[in-house]
């Protein structure tokens, strides 16, 4: 959640808009693609069904903000809206799954190994709000309860830039 807050509090809006790391070079997100009738249920939703849905689905939707469905992507979350229909370069879903911040990227770029106080490496892939999510699955799933507790889920793989280029046309054809 803090991450997404962060994204929000950025106000990643334009190439000139400050990110807290500092300026987001928005030329170094991939071009928008140039499939037309890109919608959310055909093309959208598989992607986000692969890497966001484990922490932006019905169950414990991250900084309220659901991405399982198109409603609830052009909703955004509690910080407000996260897509610009007609302009993708303004949509901050678009920067975060581009990741081209550090503090903002989706899914989280993974953390280096911390080290516990006795100088042993503690090993987390994720911060914190993402790292129970992603090595711990669902209810009812493996390593859910009746399933076998030393499985874990791999992290949720980030969009390619090829996928992000599709996203980016979906929301510049005007997110349908």
């Amino acid at each position: 959640m803090k991450y997404l807050s962060i994204l929000m509090a950025a106000g990643i809006v334009s190439a000139g808009s400050l990110g807290l790391a500092g300026p987001v070079d928005l030329s170094k997100l991939p071009p928008p693609s140039t499939q037309q009738g890109v919608t959310y249920d055909k093309d959208i939703h598989p992607m986000l069904e692969a890497s966001c849905i484990r922490c932006h689905g019905p169950q414990r939707p991250k900084a309220g903000l659901r991405l399982d469905s198109r409603e609830g992507v052009l909703k955004g979350s509690k910080d407000g809206k996260v897509v610009t229909p007609g302009n993708s370069e303004k949509s901050q879903l678009v920067v975060a799954v581009a990741r081209l911040d550090p503090e903002s990227a989706m899914p989280p770029k993974p953390k280096p190994p911390r080290k516990r106080p006795d100088g042993a490496g503690m090993s987390t892939n994720a911060p914190a709000e993402h790292s129970s999510m992603s090595q711990t699955p669902p209810a009812g799933g493996p390593g859910g309860p009746g399933g076998d507790p030393a499985h874990k889920m791999p992290p949720p793989k980030p969009l390619t830039p090829e996928q992000v280029g599709i996203v980016r046309a979906w929301i510049d054809q005007g997110a349908n």
